[in-house]
């Protein structure tokens, strides 16, 4: 059983991930997002945890993983809690279209939501348990990670090897309208280059060729591909080309994420962008494969651990609903490796990567406490 619910407050949970949320940390600032990172660890050194600060690299920012050695053995394998910290919020968000405040239930905030809600969430929980006197019948991880809004470049491999240390993966990532993942889509990242053919634009347009021009035909017929129906998608989020308005562009680079629930999507993506061609014959098209979240499928493990998550939470009178999903996480990769992990543990809300980012204060408390009880009664 969790601690007694007076020992959770909504309030301090929530004025705990504000003081986080102000610490903005875009992927592409490290020196943000370690500011982030010491944050988090000096959290995690409050509760006894030894740190490991790992350096960056890549350009990316450290990763902290702290660790207390709970139960009779430190070397059993135990429970890993696993989330980021980076955010897709560019600096300034916090000041101009996404400012930290709340109306009624919901607090707006960039990354308050996806994912600094829920890893804040995690440490707290792990505090409460520490606090009513009790332990983890396991010793308990936590992994901080830096990249994981670009698909995790620089730290797969640690989020995989230091998985395999352990029994159990918790992402506290932020809840599906209630449900916790129990599996996640595929997701494929692409970067195509478009070479065109140079010309004066003003005098000699006709001889050139446009590689922004190919590259916009390339991208409305390649989303144009998506089947909602059966879950697989192209998107184009990124897209740069040119140099001066008077000279026809010859490259434009733009970036791809695609979507796969199944092993069979996932091959066809594949030969989908393996296969692509630029409609002009004098334009040049170069498709390079980027990061890739593997299929997480729910295993018999992964189920047995969700089943402990319901009880827990019918114990105390609410549904836990579950299911897979799009929208990748970290938990793809462990998942994928057939451990036990229970994903979307984290707060709900909505709006994720928009300027409607936010959280519902009205389960900070609840989830906190699933948390807590996950803690105490894995073993």
């Amino acid at each position: 059983m969790a601690p007694s619910s007076n020992l959770f407050n909504a309030e301090e949970i929530l004025a705990g991930i504000c003081e986080w949320v102000k610490l903005e940390s875009p992927t592409f600032e490290p020196e943000k997002v370690n500011r982030m990172m010491d944050e988090a660890e000096g959290a995690m050194r409050a509760l006894g945890a030894s740190i490991d600060r790992i350096p960056g690299s890549d350009g990316y920012a450290d990763v902290v993983k702290a660790t207390l050695p709970f139960g009779d053995d430190p070397d059993t394998p135990g429970i890993l809690v696993l989330g980021h910290l980076d955010t897709v919020h560019p600096s300034g968000t916090i000041d101009g279209p996404l400012k930290l405040r709340r109306e009624g239930d919901k607090v707006y905030g960039p990354g308050i939501f996806d994912m600094k809600g829920g890893m804040y969430l995690a440490c707290y929980a792990l505090r409460q348990v520490l606090n009513s006197g009790q332990k983890p019948n396991l010793p308990v991880t936590f992994l901080f990670i830096s990249d994981e809004e670009v698909g995790s470049p620089s730290t797969r491999a640690l989020i995989e090897a230091e998985a395999k240390r352990n029994r159990y993966v918790l992402v506290p990532e932020p809840s599906r309208h209630g449900n916790v993942v129990t599996g996640r889509h595929a997701f494929l990242r692409y970067t195509l280059r478009m070479h065109g053919k140079p010309a004066h634009a003003g005098a000699d347009n006709k001889t050139g060729r446009s590689a922004i021009r190919a590259m916009a035909r390339l991208v409305d017929r390649l989303e144009g591909l998506s089947d909602f129906g059966r879950g697989i998608t192209y998107s184009v989020g990124v897209i740069r080309g040119g140099q001066w308005v008077n000279v026809i562009p010859i490259e434009c680079m733009a970036e791809v994420l695609c979507v796969a629930p199944t092993e069979e999507a996932f091959a066809e993506v594949r030969q989908v962008m393996a296969s692509l061609t630029p409609e002009d014959p004098e334009v040049r098209l170069v498709v390079e494969p980027g990061p890739v979240r593997p299929l997480f499928r729910a295993s018999e493990a992964t189920m047995a651990l969700y089943e402990q998550a319901r009880r827990l939470s019918e114990q105390a009178g609410i549904e836990l609903p579950h299911g897979q999903f799009g929208g990748g996480s970290d938990g793809n990769f462990t998942g994928a490796l057939g451990i036990a992990t229970l994903d979307g543990l984290g707060v709900m809300g909505g709006g994720p990567h928009t300027h409607g980012e936010h959280l519902l204060v009205s389960s900070l408390e609840p989830r906190a406490r699933l948390l807590a009880g996950l803690f105490e009664s894995l073993s």
